[in-house]
């Protein structure tokens, strides 16, 4: 893990398809990574669901979101985490690459500068 006290958490607790919440978070964390901000993604609740291996948007007329995470490190993000907790309760044993699960509690939250959620 990156050292976090000057990065800016963006929390993603909205499902994949369906809500655009989700996806507005993500484009804002890619447009702040851009502009070499450092920003990092924190997926909790029905959010973790974005990492769910094998998606196929298309029944929802939706992009997979998988293509839209694979720009994250391209674009400089600093860390991606999932709530270790909310894994498990949507049966997600295996995320997608790079993305480190973590207790959700307020100790993790404390270490960012900034903790948004959208």
């Amino acid at each position: 893990m990156n050292d976090t006290r000057n990065i800016l958490l963006l929390v993603i607790d909205a499902p994949p398809y369906g809500d655009w919440r989700g996806r507005e978070a993500l484009d804002m964390a890619l447009s702040l990574a851009a502009f070499d901000q450092p920003v990092a993604l924190m997926f909790r609740g029905e959010g973790v669901n974005w990492l769910r291996p094998g998606q196929d948007g298309s029944a929802t007329d939706q992009k997979t979101v998988s293509r839209n995470l694979g720009a994250a490190r391209m674009f400089g993000l600093a860390d991606i985490y999932a709530d270790e907790d909310a894994l498990v309760r949507f049966g997600i044993d295996k995320t997608e690459p790079g993305v480190d699960a973590v207790p959700a509690n307020a100790a993790f939250y404390a270490r960012f500068r900034e903790v948004i959620q959208p």
